[in-house]
């Protein structure tokens, strides 16, 4: 699917449509001192490699993709929330 770089949308600081630059949310570096981490690594002590078999066949055949949309005036993040799309291409739109 194929994307605008930047489109026109309403920004809910600037209270009007605003031009918004779009971007796709990548996740952020997974921490190895988290609570949920620290516990994860204590329940697996003791066995071979993981304590659950890992799973063989996925019910999904396609991630979700989240856009970021910035406005231009004053630079206000909105989180788009993800679509299913096997792959998601931003491309500039010409006038």
């Amino acid at each position: 699917m194929k994307v605008p770089k930047v489109i026109n949308t309403y920004c809910p600081r600037c209270k009007t449509h605003t031009q918004h630059s779009v971007s796709l949310y990548k996740g952020g570096k997974r921490r190895t001192l988290a609570e949920g981490q620290r516990r994860y690594e204590r329940k697996n002590l003791g066995y071979g490699s993981k304590r659950k078999p890992e799973q063989k066949r996925f019910a999904k055949v396609t991630k979700k993709q989240t856009l970021l949309l910035k406005c231009s005036k004053c630079g206000y993040t909105i989180v788009k929330e993800g679509m299913r799309v096997k792959k998601l291409e931003l491309v500039e739109v010409a006038k």
